[in-house]
């Protein structure tokens, strides 16, 4: 889409999906979710563990891999029962979890013309289920890779939306569905130090349920600290 610079911009208000729309993380939740149901290994499980404490002790990990080892828990199903199986747990698992605030917040958003976008480091399936729960007029989130013939290869296909990729994300789906110089991030609603460059990029950041970093860091900023717990 061509640049677009005349008129007014399109204000975007951007909600995180973890621990911000919903309490809780979608990724440990799936797991659980997966060993529940017998689908996923001890092996693969103690893979997965391993993962973690690389990254709880900041040693060298790839971004990627935990998506791969929990989704490749799933390779031995089609493209649409996996799908599905994504679908089942978003709304057997993370459907009682969303934030009645986090609703609220987006309603008020659309109410006052703003475009709103849900941005993800969680699984293309999920967000976009999660996305239509909150009303969303799009989502960005991590996109697994599929084959030639639409079967999943278990790899993930781009970078994780994660960090500071999820600004970079919201650029992209902004830049394709609005046109590039036609938007501005107007809002940013996030909770873990890691979405820290998100909210840096929005005229108006929300730290919802931070954690300590986050806090510490939205106190510095004069961020509103937002507890929809409450």
């Amino acid at each position: 889409m061509q640049p677009n610079t005349a008129g007014p911009k399109r204000k975007v208000a951007v909600f995180d999906l973890d621990g911000t729309s919903i309490r809780g993380q979608s990724g440990s939740l799936f797991t659980r979710y997966l060993l529940r149901n017998r689908h996923m290994s001890p092996q693969r499980l103690m893979r997965l563990a391993w993962w973690g404490i690389r990254y709880k002790l900041h040693l060298p990990y790839r971004q990627a891999e935990a998506r791969e080892l929990v989704f490749g828990a799933l390779g031995g199903f089609e493209s649409g029962d996996v799908d599905t199986i994504l679908e089942h747990f978003h709304d057997e698992v993370l459907s009682p979890r969303y934030r009645p605030r986090a609703l609220a917040e987006a309603e008020r958003c659309r109410a006052e013309g703003m475009v709103t976008l849900l941005v993800s480091a969680t699984f293309e399936p999920i967000a976009a289920v999660a996305a239509r729960r909150m009303g969303m007029d799009g989502f960005a989130a991590t996109r697994m890779e599929r084959d030639a013939s639409g079967r999943y290869t278990g790899h993930v296909e781009g970078p994780v939306v994660a960090g500071a990729e999820k600004y970079h994300a919201v650029t992209r789906w902004c830049d394709e569905h609005l046109g590039a110089g036609a938007w501005e991030l107007a809002r940013a609603y996030a909770d873990h130090h890691s979405d820290a460059d998100l909210l840096e990029h929005a005229t108006e950041a929300f730290a919802v349920c931070p954690g300590k970093t986050l806090r510490m860091s939205a106190r510095r900023r004069g961020w509103p600290v937002l507890d929809w717990d409450d």
